[in-house]
């Protein structure tokens, strides 16, 4: 089920001033793909999943979920969230806790007064989708995190809705149980082929779980791609940031060759794909993420985006080491196996391939 957004603006007054939680919104989620909504706190994320959901109204624009318009200003539209077809997870689950968790899947069919038998049979459907089945009489008070969320999945799926909502249900839960579950959400919903809305601030989720990534900014939508695109890339300065560890180095674009350009910054000529096609004479920031900068002890040959600095600092985050080195006044941070000898102090050369980084066009605020 195809969602389209027109114009959504949402305000909040605070102090005296008025801010723009969304900001004159456009989107389009396609049918059967789960998209992310993606950003910093206070973005509009959660703003606009409310909105689409029915608990809060816009101010102006339109929503229209499949064929059918859910909120208009102008055509003085609202349909309660209840008649909207969707399904919700919310961050906290909210599972009953004096219900067992077959009452608290049931409960969306009995507040509809639907016949106990049917009842019992679509419970069990989704119970056994989310491998809970056996679990019907166990407390809800009683289940693991990881339980509670495929709980409130299988609540949200059983009365097959026509989109389910997500607003960062796994930010509750340890990392281990994220990543497993994260990998389980994938599953159901690709299995699934439902159009899912999910919201979080985490950019490995947002990542590891999407067809779609929307990343927002001050209430709009700053870009839409698949994950390996806005990654690899971004059109966007604060989205190639944003989305992941980035080296940004700022400089001004000397010359062009065709897919290729060559940036001079203040340590030296840097040469970058430039697939925003900027043009010669302007100004441009270069982004190359910390795995695509090779480190090594000894001086390298002659090539393009070679290197001399100093090790400043060596971190063991585990299965490598994080290095951030400095070359001049501009700091790289890149990861390091963790079999190599070198330490903090030392001196280094990094190389990256001009093919493993782009330009983008300088932010405003930047």
């Amino acid at each position: 089920m195809e969602i389209k957004i027109k114009g959504l603006t949402r305000n909040y007054f605070s102090d005296g001033r008025l801010i723009k939680a969304l900001d004159r919104v456009d989107l389009t989620i396609p049918a059967n793909q789960i998209f992310t909504l993606l950003g910093p706190s206070g973005c509009g994320k959660t703003t606009l999943l409310r909105c689409i959901v029915g608990l809060e109204s816009p101010d102006e624009g339109e929503i229209v979920i499949g064929d059918e318009i859910v909120w208009s200003r102008e055509k003085n539209i609202f349909v309660p969230p209840e008649n909207r077809g969707l399904g919700m997870v919310f961050q906290t689950y909210a599972i009953w806790p004096h219900m067992n968790v077959f009452e608290n899947v049931a409960y969306p069919l009995t507040t509809r007064k639907m016949a106990k038998d049917e009842v019992r049979l679509k419970v069990a459907k989704a119970l056994k989708f989310v491998q809970l089945d056996g679990f019907e009489k166990r407390p809800a008070t009683k289940l693991s995190g990881g339980q509670q969320q495929r709980v409130a999945l299988a609540r949200a799926l059983v009365a097959e809705p026509k989109v389910i909502l997500f607003d960062e249900p796994l930010s509750n839960l340890d990392a281990k149980l994220r990543e497993e579950t994260r990998k389980e959400l994938r599953h159901f919903l690709t299995e699934l082929q439902i159009t899912a809305v999910y919201v979080t601030h985490d950019r490995i989720e947002a990542l590891a779980l999407s067809d779609q990534v929307a990343i927002m900014r001050a209430g709009r939508i700053v870009e839409i791609g698949d994950p390996k695109r806005v990654y690899f890339n971004s059109g966007n300065q604060f989205v190639a940031d944003f989305i992941g560890r980035a080296n940004l180095i700022k400089g001004r674009i000397a010359s062009q060759d065709g897919l290729h350009a060559v940036i001079d910054t203040d340590i030296g000529a840097i040469r970058g794909l430039n697939s925003q096609k900027l043009a010669s004479g302007t100004s441009a920031a270069l982004c190359v993420r910390p795995e695509f900068i090779s480190l090594a002890e000894k001086p390298v040959g002659e090539g393009d985006n070679i290197f001399r600095g100093k090790l400043e600092s060596l971190v063991f985050i585990g299965e490598a080491y994080e290095g951030d080195i400095r070359v001049g006044e501009q700091l790289f941070t890149t990861t390091v196996s963790p079999t190599i000898q070198i330490a903090e102090g030392d001196e280094v050369s990094i190389s990256f391939n001009p093919d493993h980084c782009f330009l983008l066009p300088v932010a405003e605020d930047s």
